[in-house]
């Protein structure tokens, strides 16, 4: 029961925002779709210790792929997210054979490479892809035949928000299994992992192929909703901002990871609202407060204004 709790608790979230905030069901479908990625990058980072800056190429890749096949063979939307898993668990493997033989600096930069050569290589195949302009003119299906996306956001959110649940449920059935316990011991200490018989390198390569299909089913489900995939799905910065809002809600905890890309997007859209220019200073100023002050530190804090609220109030009575 108690497991469920978190789970009951984001359906409960979706549903006053569905009922309460109709005029934010579009942005709040992006965060659905975002924290899918940024749950996937926690696998590789939080989980595995694998340093990384190029996700977001598995993420791009998984757009397209969707995007091409709703244009040239079937608009489904499931077939459609399993395409962008195969693409993006592919891509993973094609580069995590060469990456995952280096560590710590060098495998960093490396990812950031891969990233670039595949923006670029999406660049040129204007024919494919649509280059600068992007990848447009697909229509997607309606959803088991029976819902169409419409203006208003609202099956676009219950869409993402199903999805999410989804590999959220997944995410946690693998990491809590064995194969994720090894993941998890080969992050602590890569080199006992070793010594005892531990494959380190194939569990990794296993754990960086998973990722990538997570990745790639976000991906696929943002070409779904927008139905436009640009080159900015295969951007650093789309892998920058995922690691920063994964920092935000701590690694190593899928729920964080959600709870960060709910702060972060929720803030950068109310802080460019208010100031497109200068947005940046207040995500800056959270991060280096993240970093600097610990999760533990945090709980505390809270637990002490919790524990001061009934005192004032007796205080107040007898004021009166």
């Amino acid at each position: 029961m108690k497991r469920s709790i978190p789970y009951l608790a984001i359906v409960a979230l979706s549903v006053i925002i569905y009922v309460v905030w109709p005029e934010q069901l579009s942005l709040a479908a992006r965060i659905a779709t975002m924290a899918i990625f940024v749950m996937s990058l926690d696998l590789v980072v939080g989980y595995g210790g694998l340093a990384t800056l190029g996700h977001s190429a598995m993420f791009g890749i998984g757009a397209y792929a969707s995007g091409l096949l709703a244009m040239h063979l079937t608009g489904n939307p499931l077939i459609g997210l399993a395409a962008g898993a195969a693409a993006g668990a592919a891509l993973a493997g094609l580069s995590g054979l060469f990456l995952l033989r280096y560590e710590g600096l060098t495998f960093l930069m490396l990812t950031v490479a891969v990233g670039q050569i595949v923006q670029n290589a999406a660049s040129k195949l204007r024919d494919w892809t649509g280059g600068e302009d992007g990848l447009t003119g697909f229509e997607v299906e309606k959803i088991l035949g029976i819902w169409g996306f419409d203006l208003y956001g609202r099956v676009a959110f219950v869409y993402c928000v199903i999805v999410m649940l989804g590999c959220l449920f997944a995410m946690r059935k693998l990491m809590n299994s064995p194969f994720g316990l090894a993941v998890v011991g080969i992050h602590q200490n890569r080199e006992r992992a070793g010594a005892i018989g531990g494959q380190v390198r194939a569990q990794l390569l296993k754990l960086y192929v998973l990722a990538g299909a997570f990745a790639g089913i976000a991906g696929a489900l943002n070409a779904q909703v927008n139905q436009i995939v640009g080159l900015d799905t295969l951007s650093f910065e789309l892998s920058a901002e995922a690691l920063v809002m994964l920092v935000l809600g701590g690694a190593g905890s899928l729920f964080g990871a959600i709870a960060g890309t709910a702060v972060f997007m929720t803030i950068h859209h109310w802080a460019a609202s208010i100031n497109p220019y200068h947005w940046l200073f207040i995500i800056g100023a959270m991060l280096v407060t993240v970093v600097l002050v610990p999760r533990d530190r945090w709980g505390q804090l809270i637990r002490q204004r919790f524990a001061m609220l009934p005192r004032l109030g007796k205080h107040q009575e007898h004021a009166a």
